[in-house]
C-alpha cells in the first residue's frame, strides 16, 4: 500500500516542469531528505519492477519521472508528429563540442568544425542548453559550456557520463594554432 508521503511525492513529481532535489521533496512532505532519498529510490525500483512507460530517476540535480528508454521510438514518433523543436544538425554538432571541450570559446568550435558558430550558439544558448562562462585571460574571448538543463535533457547527472570521445577532438595546442591563423 503506498503510504501519505509516497502518494505527495507522485503527485509533486507528476506536475514538476524539471527535476527537483531530495532536499526540496523532503521539505514539500515534511520529512528528511534521507527518508525522502529511500523512498525516491523505491518508488524508482517498484516503477521498474512493475514494466511501467516511465521511469523516476535522478538527473540534472533532481528527481523527475521521464518515459521509459524501451518506448523511446514512439514517444519520439508521437513528438515529430507535432510542430518539430528539434536541433539541427550544426547545432547538435555545436553542442557536442561544446559538452566535449567545454570551457570553449566560439574560435575553437569554428576551427573544429571548420564554419561559423554565431547563430548556432545563439540558438542553443536562447534554447538554455549553453552559456556564457567566463572569458579567456588572454583574448577576453567568451568561454561556453553546458548548462544544467542540458544535462537534464541527455538524463545525466554530470559530463562524466558522455561517451568517450575527447581522444578524436583536437588537442588544446592544436586548437590554439588553428585559432591563430583565423581572420
Amino acid at each position: 500500500m503506498t503510504d501519505n508521503r509516497t502518494g505527495a511525492l507522485e503527485a509533486i513529481l507528476m506536475v514538476a516542469p524539471e527535476p527537483i532535489s531530495s532536499a526540496d521533496l523532503a521539505a514539500a512532505i515534511e520529512t528528511s531528505e534521507a527518508e525522502t532519498e529511500t523512498l525516491l529510490r523505491e518508488l524508482s525500483k517498484q516503477y521498474d519492477a512493475d514494466a511501467r512507460g516511465f521511469q523516476l530517476r535522478e538527473a540534472g540535480g533532481g528527481w523527475r519521472f521521464y518515459s521509459h528508454p524501451r518506448y523511446a521510438p514512439l514517444v519520439e514518433k508521437f513528438l515529430t508528429a507535432a510542430a518539430s523543436t528539434r536541433l539541427s544538425v550544426p547545432a547538435l554538432e555545436t553542442l557536442a563540442v561544446i559538452a566535449y571541450r567545454q570551457p570553449v570559446t566560439r574560435a575553437q568550435i569554428a576551427a573544429i568544425r571548420g564554419v561559423e558558430v554565431d547563430s548556432v550558439i545563439r540558438t542553443l544558448s536562447t534554447r538554455g542548453l549553453v552559456e556564457k562562462v567566463g572569458t579567456t585571460a588572454a583574448t577576453g574571448a567568451g568561454l561556453y559550456a553546458t548548462t544544467p538543463l542540458f544535462l537534464e535533457k541527455m538524463g545525466m547527472n554530470s559530463l562524466d557520463e558522455l561517451a568517450p570521445l575527447a581522444p578524436y577532438l583536437p588537442d588544446n595546442i592544436e586548437l590554439e594554432e588553428i585559432e591563430k591563423e583565423l581572420p
